[in-house]
């Protein structure tokens, strides 16, 4: 049967949803600020290309293992 929520439960409810709302939040980060952009990989000039089936780019292998397809020019 259907019983309706107490008064102090919603305030409850609502207080921990506004202090959720405005609690601070820490700043994601990929660990790279030691990172000078030197040193950091730049793909901007390289070419995907094929090994076989394989997808290279910059001597990476790429594409998740998928087979890449023919009109990709080979090594």
């Amino acid at each position: 049967m259907y019983q309706p929520t107490k008064p102090s439960h919603r305030a409850g409810l609502l207080l921990t949803m506004i202090l959720l709302a405005l609690a601070p939040t820490a700043g994601a980060s990929a660990g790279t600020d030691s990172v000078t952009p030197d040193e950091r990989p730049s793909f901007e000039n390289c070419l995907l290309t094929r090994i076989g089936t394989q997808l290279v780019r910059c001597d990476n292998l790429t594409g998740a293992g998928v087979p890449a397809p023919y009109w990709i020019p080979e090594q």
